[in-house]
């Protein structure tokens, strides 16, 4: 049975961590601050692995207790407590790991920086969060979860605050969140006005009531209430899990260092949309018209945003719009009720994405910082391990067969392609030819960065900090330290074989159970399972499928293009300029929201400020009423002469006044 007191310790140990590494940086030094918040990850890996064995092997049934109770209000009650079933497991080994791999690397990657202990406090209480949102076991636990990520995240995307980029996507993330945050919230309060409860066990043992429910947001128009709150919760989604159109702020969180953007991007924050949409599997299969809906916004993530990739020369950018469009296959597979493939390919894409990130960020360090792809080249020879392993981390994101993100990615499309829900025909295509678009990126990065000849220079005498130029190096790049190469060598690992062994039960064999519910009508996977006969098989049917020819399509062009005529790409940008435009422009997405909202937004408070407070308070009623006070004054104050007669004459002149009135009156 697991023990309370476990889960206690796995939840706190990252919190402990941060607290010291972050308030006792005297008293701890450098050293210490990064000792004892690897610890405090260490110990939460441990015992998140103890945890998955007693779930798994140990035969230990699905903890689900309230530690203690934190509000009544009438007959509501809310509890701060944890829900551990397998989905809680998977997710907790893969966080926990990733952060740990994380952590270690940063000790390499963050060494020179002034702010090296305030980073570990940050990743740390980064840890923290995410695990109080995955061990939630009501929706007020989840949604503090789902803000103190947001929060420690603008601090980390933030974390170089004297850069004006870096503030300014830090920014832009935090609002883009809030919009999000707040269809999250209003779900929640949806749920609580249907259900009249929190508690996860509660609500989804009542989710089949909602069948034929409905509300009326507008008088006369009838809304699903299940549609109506599975939307809500999806906008939340859209915001932490970057789907369009909430996805403008991911690519711009690259401001941050590298570690956090592997942490970030690979198995914590913006796969916490997914796990809340898995993780209310319930609710999602009482409504098609939520499902359909989750379905086209990933599918065109996916294509579209994979698309944006193609064009990016910042190494770190090209790898966050494959975030971008890999999240959208995860949505993919919760909007055709294939919710087992989505968190799958979460758990790979973690170990395969975090590998790129840091390793991209292994190559950064080389090139003392210098991130445009166009000022590298021939690094393999310099960089052995980062290339190999990058090759590999390449490799599993493209699906090559046999590698653990073939197993995944593959099952999802066919998923798609077994779906009947509105919506699944777009989605197809999109996640076919996303296949093409992910290898052509992705193999443009790695010819652009490890191959053909070197696009730098080196000068002993140049002075980086000084004055940087593109392209101009003090030293020779050379191959990272142990900290950092060896977090890549422990997540190639995985990256390679861990679909090999998972594939059947996560998919197929019910390893879920419980915590995840799908209707009979809605389990495509049930379908595939027919045709199922174990990973072996299926790596030697990929051979002959759609997918795996599309993705050596990929491959082929971007090895003519940027292997053999690197010329080439700069002719086709020319040639087709307005897509080349549309794509390097983002589709116009951000200046629109720009213009629309944030320059609206100030032009709106200017015309408050102006209309309003200057005019209207301070003009008309501050100053108005002194103004009037003072010109009354003026006119009362010639009145006041100061000689008898005049007041005598007034006086006399009144009392005229009084009778004549008095007179007229009596008359009436």
């Amino acid at each position: 049975m697991i023990s309370q007191n476990l889960l206690i310790v796995l939840a706190a140990a990252p919190l402990v961590g941060a607290l010291i590494a972050g308030l006792g940086r005297k008293q701890v030094g450098r050293a210490g601050a990064a000792a004892i918040a690897i610890l405090s990850v260490a110990i939460s890996f441990a015992l998140s692995c103890v945890v998955f064995w007693q779930l798994v092997w140990g035969g230990a049934p699905v903890f689900n207790h309230d530690v203690y109770t934190w509000l009544e209000v009438g007959k509501l009650s809310i509890g701060i407590g944890f829900l551990v079933d397998r989905l809680t497991a998977l997710m907790l080994v893969t966080v926990t790991f990733v952060s740990l791999m994380v952590h270690v690397y940063t000790i390499g990657y963050m060494r020179d920086d002034p702010g090296f202990q305030r980073f570990f406090a940050y990743i740390a209480l980064f840890t923290f969060s995410m695990l109080m949102l995955v061990l939630a076991n009501n929706f007020l636990q989840l949604f503090i979860g789902w803000e103190l990520v947001g929060l420690v995240s603008y601090l980390l995307i933030g974390f170089w605050f004297e850069r004006p980029s870096a503030s300014f996507a830090a920014l832009k993330a935090f609002i883009v969140n809030r919009v999000g945050d707040f269809g999250f919230i209003l779900g929640i309060a949806a749920v609580l006005y249907a259900f009249h409860t929190l508690d996860y066990s509660a609500v989804f043992a009542q989710a089949p009531d909602l069948a034929g429910r409905t509300i009326e947001i507008v008088g006369g128009h009838p809304w699903s209430l299940a549609t109506l709150i599975c939307l809500l919760l999806f906008v939340g989604a859209c915001g932490k899990s970057a789907q369009v159109p909430l996805h403008v702020w991911l690519p711009d969180s690259m401001e941050g260092p590298t570690p956090i953007s592997a942490l970030i991007h690979a198995a914590t924050m913006v796969t916490a949309g997914i796990f809340m949409v898995a993780r209310m599997s319930p609710l999602y299969e009482m409504s098609t018209t939520a499902l359909s809906v989750v379905l086209i916004v990933g599918a065109t993530t996916a294509f579209f945003m994979g698309l944006i990739g193609i064009v990016q020369n910042d190494i770190k950018r090209v790898i966050a719009y494959s975030t971008l469009s890999q999240l959208g296959y995860m949505v993919v597979a919760l909007g055709v009720s294939a919710y087992a493939a989505g968190i799958f390919h979460l758990m790979t894409h973690a170990f395969f994405k975090a590998l790129l990130f840091l390793g991209a960020g292994s190559v950064i360090v080389a090139m003392h910082h210098e991130q445009d792809m166009r000022y590298m080249g021939g690094l393999r020879k310099r960089m052995p391990i980062t290339w190999i392993t990058m090759w590999i981390g390449s490799l599993a994101l493209v699906a090559t067969p046999g590698f653990s993100g073939f197993y995944s990615k593959d099952q999802i499309i066919e998923a798609v392609g077994e779906s009947q829900i509105f919506g699944a025909t777009y989605a197809y295509w999109c996640v076919l030819l996303g296949v093409f678009v992910t290898a052509l990126y992705s193999f443009r990065l790695l010819y652009m960065t490890f191959h053909g000849k070197e696009r730098f220079k080196v000068e002993h005498g140049h002075d980086d900090h000084a004055h940087h130029q593109p392209g101009v190096l003090a030293h020779a790049p050379r191959e990272s330290p142990w900290v950092i190469t060896v977090p890549l060598v422990l997540l190639a690992i995985p990256s390679v074989i861990i679909g090999w062994f998972t594939i059947e039960p996560l998919l197929y064999g019910g390893w879920f159970g419980e915590s995840i519910k799908v209707l009979p009508g809605h389990d495509v996977l049930a379908k595939m399972a027919e045709e199922f006969h174990g990973p072996a098989a299926m790596f030697l049917h990929s051979f002959t499928s759609a997918p795996f020819w599309i993705a050596v399509a990929g491959f082929a062009v971007a090895t003519w293009v940027y292997l053999f005529n690197p010329g080439l790409a700069d002719r086709a940008a020319r040639t087709f300029l307005p897509v080349f435009k549309m794509l390097t422009r983002k589709y116009w997405v951000d200046e629109v929201y720009y213009n629309l909202f944030a320059r609206g937004g100030v032009k709106l408070g200017r015309a408050f400020w102006k209309g309003g407070d200057a005019g209207l308070i301070d003009g008309a009623m501050v100053n108005g009423s002194a103004s009037l006070v003072e010109r009354s004054s003026r006119v009362l104050r010639r009145l006041q002469t100061g000689f008898l007669y005049h007041y005598a004459f007034v006086m006399i002149v009144g009392l005229i006044l009084l009778l004549g009135g008095l007179w007229y009156w009596g008359l009436r």
